[in-house]
């Protein structure tokens, strides 16, 4: 969970993903199918595009972002062929291991797919304890015994979306023999406790009779492993495959071997299909994994990036230099932008680097319009702060556009049989106006934050163009309309607008839409439209209709609104403030003990005011707790209903177990009730892991219901409900990205030190040539302050490393062996 700065003395690990995924191509030739796509960790789904229709290479174009809670072997997308009335056909996959990530990060890739194997989809590790002992036989030989403590399984798959019956077999395994045993069924549970012991014998010849210092001979033991199958009992169907380990015995000599192992696919469990015709999947993935260290550790870079917009040029800032370095520029604005929102320093570097930016305009038409520093961080900056704003504007039409759509294409090549282009018209035009009608009418609504900004970018191209009337309000809409509005209202479910993707029809009218909003938005700034620059003339038709002075005054008036700095009416802070909605599973709260306590899908919706679940979506609340009574928020042992990815919260009630569909949307929901709730007063410090079943709390036995609980709540986290931001997490971002780039860093210290001394022409392009230098002097110093600063941090995480590789056994549970040892 987040956590503030100077949030504790403990060192965190912690992961992050973003990424996109871009188009497949051929994935079933000739056949036009319905597809999308999934990423997974190991076997657990964490995101799901929207539906390609009709399509054999299908374009998704979705970005992705999360933060990852737990450990994973493997990280993988599947290509899934969408039926109606069947179970969805997985075509292919892309898998790749958590260690291999690192070789793709930023990168775009084309990708081959795999196939699906069932003997290839495995994750989970497995406990055991081997040990050989030496055995004298009742005639008197020697002989060696093989015991097999299998105790415990962790993390295994989901079967169906529910937990899985495991079981395991133990076999040892040689040219000539296989003596398999096999463990009790353990019932819906994805971390089964089997704790059962195996004996093998392993039989010796008779020049070994009665030695009393038995060795054993290599080539007895060379050819012999230990291996371990894991199965899902299918009862009535077939069992499951769940993944393998195999340990030589050579490696156990006459020692106790215990330890943790990673469950492995079958080494045969793909090789015979085909790879080539399953078609190819480009990707970008960036996966990070921080080590946090406690907050003092962070001052000196923290305090020299927050005095970034004080320094003369800004580029000779830490913060410009960051973006400077970096390969693509999207790796650094997002940190620094968070960073720098938290300490409330956003608006003057925005300024500064917008005054920069603007100094390299030369027409008033084409202000903030490309991908600049300063255009990244407002579009950062807007996607951060501008959530609710967007909620609290856009979400009712939206819903209404994707509840009740009425046909809207207006493209004559795309219009289907029986279609009529003047009601479609007639039908996005009732659209257009109404999204426009509460865009125009929300200025009372935008967060502080922004109106900053905008004024600052506003009165910044007034002062470059002073002869140009209309840019000081170009320079907001190319914002506020087209990098915000019109994006949300074609991605409403990116902006949790929506919690599904729309069907195609719906994306296509929401596409329209975007394009007239961008359209209308930019009409503020121009003194006509000029129609004849449309590049499609249905568009060109369309806004004929549109040629009315009220909708220039609109958008002016607007503009002038979000982009002043007077103080707005309190109204719209008695809303509360919409956090977080979805789809998950409830139990019964269990008012009567007739029937089963069971589990049932609900809508829940979290606000700053309160947490209730309904029936479905949009319906009145079932089930309603004040924000003020909620006492926990916390994680509910898998063992109380065998099932995972559950969580608890606690109020004045019998507590509310909750079952999230995966481990980052349970995270996801725990921080936000956490963050909302922690100024209750009333907080617990202590709380029971599991659930009290059969008269008894299952954690700590104890028989009274409202005892005090056995365990102590998690620690705290922000207060703030709308920005949640972790700012020594961000800070550790950076420090990695000034480490990535360090021989740039260096390289940048030689030329800033080389033209200080010698100011001619350079003579000859180099690596720092297209870097901005506009004060040597100045750039130099701020440098060797962030190589100093990365130095003494490489050092204090060398020492961390060390002494967790001391105290991580291999072959713990922290530090799993994979799963073949050789």
């Amino acid at each position: 969970m987040a956590a503030q700065d100077g949030g504790g003395d403990e060192v965190r690990v912690l992961q992050n993903l973003r990424g996109k995924i871009y188009d497949a191509k051929q994935l079933v030739p000739n056949k036009m199918r319905d597809f999308f796509c999934t990423i997974n960790l190991d076997q657990e789904e964490v995101f799901r595009t929207q539906v390609v229709e009709k399509s054999s290479s299908p374009y998704f174009g979705e970005e992705f972002y999360f933060e990852i809670p737990r450990t994973f072997q493997w990280l993988s997308f599947y290509i899934y062929d969408k039926s109606v009335l069947q179970k969805d056909l997985r075509i292919g996959k892309v898998a790749i291991k958590k260690e291999d990530l690192c070789n793709y990060t930023g990168k775009e890739n084309w990708f081959m797919l795999q196939p699906v194997d069932s003997n290839s989809e495995v994750q989970g590790k497995v406990h055991l304890e081997l040990k050989l002992n030496e055995l004298i036989t009742d005639n008197g030989s020697v002989c060696q015994q093989l015991v097999v403590h299998i105790k415990e399984c962790h993390g295994l798959p989901l079967i169906n979306g529910q937990n899985c019956d495991p079981y395991a077999t133990v076999s040892l395994v040689g040219p000539s023999r296989n003596d398999q045993k096999k463990t009790k069924v353990k019932k819906k549970t994805s971390n089964p406790q089997f704790n059962e012991t195996f004996y093998f014998e392993v039989t010796r010849s008779s020049s070994y009779t009665k030695k009393s210092q038995f060795q054993v001979e290599e080539e007895d033991i060379e050819k012999l492993e230990v291996r371990v199958d894991l199965w899902n009992n299918g009862n009535l169907v077939q069992d499951i495959f769940l993944g393998e380990i195999k340990v030589p015995v050579k490696v156990l000599r006459n020692d106790s071997f215990q330890a943790w192992y990673l469950l492995q696919p079958r080494e045969n469990g793909n090789k015979s299909s085909k790879t080539d015709d399953l078609g190819s999947l480009r990707l970008n993935i960036c996966y990070t994994e921080d080590c946090v260290l406690p907050s003092e550790y962070y001052v000196s870079l923290r305090n020299l990036l927050l005095k970034s917009s004080d320094v003369q040029p800004i580029s000779a800032s830490a913060a410009y230099i960051l973006c400077e370095v970096c390969r693509d520029k999207y790796d650094a604005v997002l940190p620094l932008v968070r960073l720098l929102l938290h300490h409330h320093k956003l608006v003057p570097f925005v300024a500064a680097v917008a005054e920069l930016d603007l100094k390299d305009t030369q027409e008033a038409n084409t202000v903030f319009r490309g991908n600049s520093l300063a255009t990244r961080c407002v579009d950062e900056m807007m996607k951060i702060v501008g959530k609710h704003y967007l909620k609290v504007t856009l979400k009712a039409v939206i819903d209404e556009i994707c509840e009740s759509p009425k046909p809207c294409e207006i493209d004559p090549i795309k219009l289907r049989e029986g279609d009529n282009a003047e009601i479609n018209m007639e039908n996005l035009r009732y659209y257009v106006d109404k999204v426009f009608r509460e865009i125009v009418r929300s200025s009372i609504s935008c967060p502080t934050l922004m109106c900053d900004v905008f004024y600052s970018l506003r009165h910044l191209a007034a002062k470059r163009f002073p002869n140009d009337p209309h840019v000081q309000y170009s320079a907001v809409s190319s914002f506020v309309f087209l990098r915000f509005f019109a994006v949300a209202v074609v991605s409403p479910h990116t902006f949790h607008l929506r919690p599904h993707h729309p069907d195609a029809q719906t994306s296509r009218t929401l596409t329209l839409i975007s394009k007239a909003i961008q359209t209308l938005g930019s009409w503020g700034s121009l003194t006509k439209s000029k129609l004849s620059s449309f590049k499609e003339t249905f568009m060109c038709e369309f806004f004929k209709t549109f040629q009315e002075d009220k909708f220039t005054e609109s958008v002016k008036k607007f503009l002038d609104d979000v982009s002043s700095t007077e103080s707005k009416e309190p109204s719209g802070l008695s809303e509360p403030v919409h956090l977080k909605e979805g789809e998950m599973y409830k139990r019964a709260q269990g008012r009567t003990r007739i029937g089963k306590k069971n589990f049932k899908k609900r809508w829940f919706c979290l606000t700053s005011r309160e947490f209730t679940y309904h029936k479905q979506q949009d319906k009145e609340p079932i089930f309603t707790i004040p924000i003020k009574n909620i006492l926990a928020v916390e994680k509910l042992d898998e063992s109380s209903f065998n099932k995972k990815n559950m969580f608890q919260v606690l109020h004045g009630e019998k507590p509310l177990y909750i079952q999230a569909n995966n481990c980052v949307e349970a995270s996801e929901w725990i921080e936000a009730l956490c963050r909302v709730t922690r100024c209750n007063q009333k907080r617990l410090n202590f709380y029971h892991p599991s659930a009290f079943l059969n008269g008894s709390w299952l954690c700590c036995k104890a028989t009274i219901e409202n005892t005090v609980g056995c365990a102590r709540c998690t620690a705290d986290v922000p207060a703030d409900t709308q920005i949640e931001i972790d700012g020594d997490r961000e800070t550790e971002r950076i420090y990695s990205l000034f480490t990535i780039n360090m021989s740039k860093l260096q390289k940048l210290e030689e030329a800033c030190g080389s033209i200080a001394v010698y100011q001619g022409p350079r003579k000859e392009p180099d690596d720092y040539s297209n870097f901005t230098i506009e004060d040597s002097v100045a750039t130099f110093h701020t440098l060797k302050q962030i190589i100093d600063i990365v130095e003494k941090l490489n050092e204090s995480h060398e020492k961390y490393q060390k002494k967790r590789s001391s105290s991580a056994k291999y072959g713990s549970e922290e530090n799993p062996i994979v799963g073949k040892v050789s």
